[in-house]
C-alpha cells in the first residue's frame, strides 16, 4: 500500500460527520477536484481507484441526503450525482467551482481542504523524496485553495492548476491539518531518520575528505625526504629537520600531534607542520 493510501484509509475511518456544515465543505473539497467532470451539464462524476476515498466520498453525500450511485468500472470506481442535487457549488463555464460563504472557522476550511486532498492528492513516499500535490479541476478553484492554505499557515506553490510541497516541514503540517495524525508520526520518523543519515554521511564524507588530505601530504612529505636524501642535501640540514623527517618516514600514517610527541623535545601540531613543510620548501628549490 503507498503512503497516500495510508493517509487516505487513516482519514476515512474519521467517522466525525455530526457537523454539517464541516461535511458539506468537505464534500466541496472532494467536488474541485481535477478528477471530477460535468456530464452534458446535468450530472456530476467523480472518479477513482482509491476504496477508501469513494468510501469516504459516498458517506458525506449519504450524510447530506444526496442521492448518488457508484458504478465500478475495471479498477476504477465512480460517483454520479445530479447538479440539482448540489445547491452549494457555482458552476462558471461548465466547471465547478467554489461557493464559499464568508467564514473565518479554520475547522470548516480545514474539511474543505481535507476534501480537496481526498478527491486529488498525493503524498510520495518520504523514504524516496518529499513531494505533496493536490490537483484541483481549474484556475479558479486553485486560487481559492491557495488563499486557503495560506491563512491556515501552509506554504505551497503552484503549477497550471496543481498545488505543491516539496519541503518537508510544510507537509507534516500540512497532514496534521487535514487530521492525520498516524500519518505525520510515520512522516516525522522517517523524515528524522533520512537527516540523521545525512548528517552521518556528511560527517563521514567530512571525515575522508580529511583523512585524504592527509595521506596526500604525507605522501608529498616522504618524496621531498627521499629527494633531499637523493640529492644529498638531506644531510645538510639542520638536526631538528632531519629528526622529524626520520619520523615521518618510520610512521608515514601518523597524524602531525602524534609525530610531534615522539620528538627529543616534543611540539605541538603547528611546529610540527611548520618543519615538515619547510622541508617540502627545501626539496621544492633543488628541484629548480
Amino acid at each position: 500500500m503507498s503512503f497516500s493510501s495510508d493517509i487516505k484509509q487513516e482519514l476515512n475511518k474519521n467517522s466525525n460527520l455530526a457537523n454539517k456544515e464541516m461535511v458539506k465543505y468537505e464534500l466541496m473539497g472532494y467536488l474541485i477536484a481535477g478528477n471530477t467532470n460535468l456530464i452534458k451539464g446535468k450530472e456530476i462524476k467523480f472518479s477513482t481507484e482509491s476504496d477508501y476515498n469513494i468510501n469516504r466520498f459516498s458517506k458525506l453525500l449519504s450524510n447530506l441526503d444526496i442521492n448518488h450511485k457508484i458504478e465500478v468500472s475495471g479498477k476504477t470506481f465512480v460517483i454520479k450525482v445530479k447538479i440539482r442535487d448540489i445547491n452549494f457549488m457555482k458552476i462558471v463555464n461548465d466547471q465547478l467551482v467554489l461557493n464559499l460563504e464568508k467564514t473565518t472557522k479554520e475547522e470548516i476550511l480545514k474539511a474543505m481542504v481535507r476534501g480537496a486532498f481526498m478527491g486529488a492528492g498525493s503524498v510520495n513516499n518520504p523514504e524516496k523524496e518529499y513531494h505533496l500535490e493536490i490537483d484541483l479541476g481549474n484556475s479558479k478553484s486553485l486560487e481559492e485553495v491557495q488563499k486557503i492554505l495560506q491563512q491556515l499557515g501552509i506554504r505551497v506553490k503552484t503549477l497550471q492548476t496543481a498545488i505543491y510541497i516539496k519541503e518537508g516541514e510544510e507537509i507534516s503540517k500540512f497532514l496534521a491539518l487535514i487530521g492525520a495524525n498516524k500519518a505525520v508520526m510515520k512522516f516525522e520518523d522517517i523524515r528524522i531518520q533520512k537527516e540523521m543519515r545525512g548528517k552521518v554521511n556528511r560527517l563521514v564524507n567530512c571525515e575522508t575528505a580529511n583523512l585524504n588530505k592527509t595521506i596526500n601530504a604525507s605522501i608529498r612529505q616522504i618524496t621531498s625526504i627521499k629527494k633531499l636524501q637523493e640529492t644529498g642535501a638531506f644531510q645538510k640540514l639542520e638536526d631538528h629537520l632531519k629528526e622529524i623527517a626520520m619520523l615521518r618516514l618510520e610512521n608515514p600514517d601518523m597524524p602531525l600531534q602524534e609525530l610531534g610527541k615522539l620528538l627529543k623535545k616534543p611540539v605541538g601540531k603547528s611546529g610540527v607542520n611548520y618543519r615538515l613543510n619547510k622541508i617540502v620548501e627545501l626539496a621544492e628549490e633543488k628541484k629548480e
